[in-house]
């Protein structure tokens, strides 16, 4: 049973996404909507927060479920089974996004621990008989469940002291990868325990930065066929969608099919997959996800007093998705240019005089800085 549910690992359709991988990624471009909508509606810093520990948690679960789906092979019955009970529970998870710091916090809780928890249990019936990988997977199990004890008792705490346990709880499970997942009398994971193909990995990753970029782009078509339209929204409309535009570019010119190389003929693609893919990637998007937010204030009041959020928010999208393409770029080649990160500089310099400026001017500077740099790293290659 164990060898028919493990992934072949030989042949050219072995590393190929399988169809109910994509089925279960709808999901997550619900929960990516209801990320980007609860930041709008509750825009405070202490709505920021909460955002931010509800995209982590979205993340950590969407990523770890692509590590098993690049071992175990999505096309056999139990696996895409499994996979189905995994959308229920994140369709349920995603629901309770907007409420999870409010009334339907145990709900969020229980939701996201039985994914971890529950998809963990599967693997290691599933690679039974394989020593390497339920040794692997008996130290994640632990640590999931610790977490997941932080994770319920925020939930049946207040709403003051939720946040608190739940950062903890990411603080763990995030720790969890580095330090091996080291358990007293089961040892510690290593990099070279963690098998990965790496051309399946890099397309899963890939594709959802096309799903936090579709959500954008849906965002600001939602907020412009409900709006009059006039030149100064359709120019906001127009510096929105080629902002999407040159986020794509940047990530699927070159840093994607790079990434897919690297991994792919890595030595250890285990290390390369820890640290380009299940941490870095986390950056570029939720710098996607910071814009659909942007964009729609700036669809909104785009000739309007710039609040110092809302011009952090315009900038911050910018400059969290160059960091992130930077970062992964160094991740996956020795050697990096260093433009993108003198784009990042030049956003935080506008921070002192953003506030001076409309939305729109403000957005259009960001998409000025994202356009310099991807003319620059087109011409840099076809140079090079």
């Amino acid at each position: 049973m164990t060898r028919h549910l493990l992934r072949t690992r030989e042949g050219h359709e072995s590393g190929r996404v399988g169809y109910i991988e994509l089925f279960f990624d709808l999901v997550f471009v619900f929960a990516v909507t209801q990320l980007s909508h609860a930041l709008i509606h509750h825009f405070s810093l202490a709505g920021a927060l909460q955002t931010l520990v509800l995209m982590l948690a979205v993340w950590w679960v969407w990523i770890y479920t692509s590590w098993v789906t690049n071992w175990l092979d999505p096309e056999r019955l139990p696996v895409r089974l499994a996979l189905m009970v995994l959308m229920l529970l994140g369709l349920l998870l995603s629901a309770t996004i907007p409420q999870a710091f409010e009334e339907r916090g145990l709900l969020f809780a229980g939701a996201y621990v039985a994914m971890q928890v529950g998809r963990t249990l599967f693997f290691l019936w599933a690679v039974r008989g394989r020593p390497g990988m339920v040794a692997n997977f008996q130290r994640i199990l632990v640590w999931l469940a610790a977490s997941g004890l932080l994770w319920i008792g925020g939930g049946l705490a207040g709403h003051g002291e939720r946040l608190a346990w739940w950062a903890l709880a990411l603080a763990l499970e995030y720790a969890g990868p580095s330090l091996g997942f080291r358990v007293p009398g089961l040892g510690r994971s290593s990099t070279a325990d963690w098998d990965v193909a790496g051309g399946h990995l890099a397309e899963r990753c890939a594709l959802f930065i096309i799903i936090a970029l579709g959500e954008s782009i849906l965002v600001t078509g939602a907020t412009v066929a409900g709006m009059e339209w006039n030149g100064i929204t359709l120019a906001a409309f127009a510096v929105s969608f080629v902002g999407s535009l040159t986020m794509w570019w940047l990530y699927f010119d070159a840093a994607a099919e790079t990434g897919s190389h690297t991994i792919a003929h890595a030595q250890d693609p285990g290390r390369v997959a820890r640290l380009a893919y299940t941490y870095i990637h986390l950056l570029p998007v939720a710098g996607i996800i910071l814009s659909a937010v942007a964009d729609e204030l700036v669809l909104k009041h785009p000739l309007g007093h710039t609040e110092p959020g809302v011009a952090a928010v315009i900038l911050g999208s910018t400059a969290l998705y160059l960091l992130g393409t930077y970062l992964f770029r160094c991740a996956i080649a020795r050697r990096t240019q260093q433009v993108p990160l003198l784009a990042v500089i030049a956003l935080l310099l506008l921070g002192p005089v953003a506030t001076s400026m409309p939305p729109l001017a403000l957005s259009a500077a960001g998409t000025l800085v994202l356009l310099g740099v991807a003319g620059w790293d087109a011409r840099s290659r076809k140079t090079s």
